[in-house]
């Protein structure tokens, strides 16, 4: 793998730390372009027009008032999953990240142009535009927090535990498409939650069997044994944040956390 340039493309926040920590140690990054945060009314007004506003308040009480309190009272459990899989979230070094207003600016497909990688990681950025797809010939791999296609958009494992389907409470290591984590499958794990675990720590066990199934997918992209999964015969659905009132219906009357 020696002189294969790896670049990802990621948002803010500890996951693309882990993510750029864990490749970095062992392939070498490039890069990592990342970029700024969307502007909340624009997302806001986006998500109102799709869901209504009824439930887009729901999903903001949810993430101001439960969100908040969870995210405060696991962090214990978060530490434990984090040491167990020796996950790493320190900074990136500045020298190897580049800023951007948004994955698909112009100055995105430039940069992409520019360092011209054999390989792109996709982490916690918004949906990727067919420009930039196609900006270098080179495949896009994404990571994403559910079994698709049944659990695409955001949350997998807390729909799956809300649905009571074990079988599909898992990660999905996929190929980019222009879809919403429709890409075909590379690799797919089911996790294992315990009675300590709730919405703020799915996630991160998520992120820890995801990592190393993208470590193992690019070796292979590498070696030349990678490819797609056959693809399964599962609905496809489409999640969104939970609404605080669907979470307390769900907790109370299925122990769901």
């Amino acid at each position: 793998m020696k002189g294969k340039k790896i670049v990802i493309l990621a948002g803010k926040g500890d996951s693309s730390k882990i993510v750029f920590n864990a490749l970095d140690s062992q392939f070498g990054i490039e890069k990592i372009i990342v970029e700024d945060k969307e502007n909340t009314k624009k997302f806001i007004k986006r998500r109102i027009k799709r869901l209504g506003f009824f439930t887009v308040v729901g999903q903001i009480l949810f993430q101001l008032i439960i969100g908040k309190f969870l995210g405060s009272t696991s962090k214990k459990r978060r530490d434990e999953i984090m040491k167990a899989n020796n996950m790493n979230a320190t900074e990136i070094p500045n020298y190897k990240t580049i800023n951007v207003s948004s994955v698909n600016s112009k100055k995105t497909i430039e940069l992409l142009k520019e360092i011209n990688p054999d390989l792109i990681i996709v982490n916690g950025t918004r949906i990727i535009s067919e420009k930039v797809l196609s900006a270098v010939e080179c495949p896009f791999i994404n990571t994403h927090a559910g079994i698709t296609p049944k659990y695409r958009g955001v949350h997998g494992a807390y729909w799956a535990l809300v649905n009571n389907d074990a079988e599909n409470n898992g990660v999905t290591v996929h190929f980019v498409d222009k879809g919403i984590d429709t890409g075909s499958v590379i690799y797919q794990e089911n996790i294992t939650v315990t009675k300590q675990d709730d919405f703020s720590t799915y996630p991160l066990i998520q992120l820890a069997s995801g990592t190393k199934l993208l470590t193992k997918a690019i070796e292979n992209f590498f070696n030349g044994t990678l490819s797609s999964q056959k693809e399964r015969n599962l609905e496809s659905i489409l999640w969104y944040h939970p609404t605080i009132w669907g979470y307390l219906y769900h907790r109370i009357f299925k122990g769901v956390k």
